[in-house]
């Protein structure tokens, strides 16, 4: 998990294994996409764009789209719905329209030391930005691999989907220091209340 640098009441996670699925997780446990600094914050911290890079002329716009790409990501990555239904076949062609545009494009430039880093053409912009996403998504909804990892999470009223890439594709949780130490204390009082009566 990663905090993010906006304030210290919004933590950030970037533990799902793919950038769709980290913006799925903003809703969790509540909204955390509720202004255009925290966004910011998450667009740098999923890696989408270099660490530096200026993203001051992102505005409420940005929060907007990205939260509506979420809300379409929603049914087709928790699987509640199908192809057929509309609800399904509308969010599959927000999420293909936004695939469409090309997304931020990165350049190799030599670093203060020499070495090479990743910078960006120019400021990214927002539809570029949500390309980005977007594309993620089409790539794993259109993998069967990787599709076949994706799991819920097993906590209490946890809806994080991630992907499961442990050894013998058993992790229970989005997050063990999360959902999984919860669990663990919740099974400790348990045995402790047995225990006592």
């Amino acid at each position: 998990m990663a905090l993010g640098t906006v304030t210290a009441s919004y933590e950030l996670r970037f533990d799902t294994g793919r950038v769709c699925l980290d913006l799925l997780a903003t809703t969790h446990p509540e909204e955390r996409l509720d202004s255009v600094a925290v966004l910011r914050a998450w667009i740098i911290g999923s890696g989408l764009v270099p660490g530096d890079t200026p993203l001051a002329h992102a505005d409420t716009s940005w929060l907007v789209a990205f939260r509506e790409l979420r809300g379409q990501l929603a049914p087709l990555l928790r699987g509640r719905t199908a192809p057929g239904v509309p609800s399904y076949d509308h969010a599959l062609a927000r999420v293909n329209e936004c695939a469409r545009a090309a997304p931020p494009a990165p350049r190799a430039v030599p670093g203060e030391d020499g070495a090479l880093v990743r910078r960006l053409d120019g400021p990214p912009g927002r539809d570029a930005t949500l390309a980005a996403v977007a594309r993620d998504a089409v790539e794993l909804l259109t993998d069967p691999a990787v599709r076949a990892s994706l799991r819920q999470c097993e906590g209490d009223n946890c809806p994080i989907v991630y992907v499961d890439t442990s050894r013998g594709r058993r992790r229970r949780w989005c997050s063990s220091e999360v959902c999984g130490n919860r669990e663990r204390v919740a099974r400790h009082r348990r045995r402790a209340a047995l225990t006592r009566a």
